[in-house]
């Protein structure tokens, strides 16, 4: 018997075990922050307003922060947009006394949306510690592109 493959034996059956408790942790914190809506945007700002202090200070990581605006830019798009298209899909309200309403389904679910956002800023705020991720770069510039950017996509979902 090959035991070099089997992994319920020796150093790998910790380690599973380990991440093992560690996902069901985590998703057992999920699962309880769900229903705390104005506690995980609290959180969101807290941590948003953390990571801005952080690129202030060091002034720096231009390019990192351009990046996770242009994620959230995405995330508010999903989480703006509906599942099914309206205009393909047809009408979303009843015409006739035997049609069913059917209501606004977001393509990207708030928590989910919430979820999304928090990591990106979290990992936006370990790359800040590390120097090959601050490329030297005008500020301004991004800033400039990334505001006709926002204008131009949010205009679209009209």
């Amino acid at each position: 018997m090959d035991t070099s493959l089997d992994r319920s034996f020796g150093p790998w059956a910790s380690t599973g075990r380990i991440t093992s408790t560690v996902n069901a942790r985590y998703q057992h914190i999920l699962d309880k922050a769900t229903p705390l809506v104005g506690l995980r945007w609290c959180l969101w700002v807290l941590v948003f307003f953390l990571y801005g202090v952080r690129v202030w200070y060091l002034r720096g990581f231009y390019i990192v922060t351009y990046g996770l605006g242009i994620f959230n830019l995405n995330l508010v798009i999903g989480f703006l947009s509906p599942q099914l298209d309206p205009e393909t899909e047809g009408p979303a309200l009843p015409t006739k006394g035997d049609q069913e309403f059917k209501p606004f389904v977001r393509r990207l679910p708030e928590f989910k949306f919430w979820l999304a956002s928090i990591k990106a800023f979290c990992t936006a705020f370990c790359l800040t510690f590390f120097s090959v991720f601050d490329v030297p770069v005008f500020w301004p510039i991004l800033l400039v592109y990334w505001l006709p950017l926002f204008l131009v996509l949010m205009k679209s979902q009209n």
